[in-house]
């Protein structure tokens, strides 16, 4: 990782300091520019980011596949779902937080920046808990996967209510 030998971090500090910071900030922009540039409506924003949490979960999952091979095909699922998960989530809060907050010009850039604080955390916090191994690296595992979950349905029950 270029940035962890940049900083003289071990591969742990690079894990759980830098690549949150790096892959959050690294989502956020081509959101950023299809919000500046674009204007989309709500339905296509939430439709793109979405797709680029995706599609970035998938390429940090293969790239994993690519450097540790397929020795544990059920670490292998589980992180797939996991990691899936957590950048799903990440992108949910930081995509629904935008469409909310660049609704009032004065809180975009705090607004921006919190929510950028948001998702660098919980990913940080996903990332230091499946590099510690055994129970905690499962229960690191299921907590965005259990987030994503309640999420949707909360969400759907909750736009239920406001439509009686």
């Amino acid at each position: 990782m270029l940035s962890g030998g940049l900083y003289d971090a071990d591969l742990t500090q690079a894990t759980v300091e830098l690549a949150p910071v790096i892959e959050e900030t690294m989502k956020l922009l081509p959101v950023l520019f299809l919000l500046l540039v674009f204007e989309p409506k709500r339905q296509e924003a939430q439709n793109a980011i979405l797709f680029v949490a995706a599609g970035f979960a998938t390429f940090e999952n293969v790239c994993y596949l690519i450097e540790n091979g397929s020795s544990q095909l059920m670490f292998l699922l589980m992180r797939g779902f996991g990691t899936g998960a957590m950048h799903i989530v990440c992108g949910a809060v930081v995509g629904q937080g935008l469409l909310y907050v660049w609704k009032l010009p004065w809180l975009k850039v705090a607004g921006t920046f919190g929510l950028l604080c948001i998702s660098i955390t919980f990913h940080a916090i996903y990332n230091l808990l499946i590099s510690v191994g055994g129970v905690v690296q499962t229960v690191g595992l299921l907590i965005p996967v259990l987030t994503a979950f309640f999420g949707v349905h909360i969400t759907g029950f909750l736009r239920s209510k406001l439509t009686e």
